[in-house]
């Protein structure tokens, strides 16, 4: 069993959670349920309603849509974090690859946290908003690299 202090000390080593004071963190920390998986399960599926962030304590899990793998993700990582914020349905399914230990965080036991602390919001806003920054970045050198195979290999834009 996990204590309420080692889930603080957890989530401040996330990302997503690295903006949120410490005493914010331990609210947070009373809100997760260690869950437990064995290798082969299913965590999420792609298509259903997403209701819950998950971060990886111990083990490792794939990350597929449609068959295909798109990654796989081992412990101090999370799974899921874009369900705390909406409502839409998994973009992908999540599959146990070990035995795993993880820590739940609902929705809907979130989203009540923020109704009170609004600087928990406001230190997810930072962290999503420098992620969006970096998509942005890492999509402006992208476009700029396929420009310049391009037009080393003569091939236009209209191409």
């Amino acid at each position: 069993m996990i204590s309420t202090v080692e889930k603080v000390l957890f989530l401040k080593g996330q990302n997503l959670f690295s903006q949120i004071p410490s005493e914010d963190l331990a609210t947070i920390a009373q809100i997760t349920d260690e869950v437990h998986y064995e290798e082969g399960d299913d965590i999420v599926r792609e298509g259903e309603p997403g209701d819950a962030l998950y971060l990886i304590v111990s083990g490792e899990v794939r990350v597929h849509q449609g068959g295909e793998d798109v990654a796989k993700l081992t412990e101090r990582q999370i799974v899921g974090e874009m369900s705390l914020l909406d409502s839409e349905p998994r973009s992908a399914s999540v599959s146990a690859l070990t035995d795993l230990t993880l820590l739940r965080i609902s929705r809907d036991d979130f989203n009540e946290i923020l109704g009170e602390k609004v600087e928990i919001a406001l230190g997810i806003i930072k962290v999503l908003t420098q992620r969006q920054r970096d998509t942005m970045r890492q999509l402006g050198q992208a476009k700029r690299e396929l420009a310049d195979v391009q037009r080393k290999n003569g091939v236009s834009d209209a191409a």
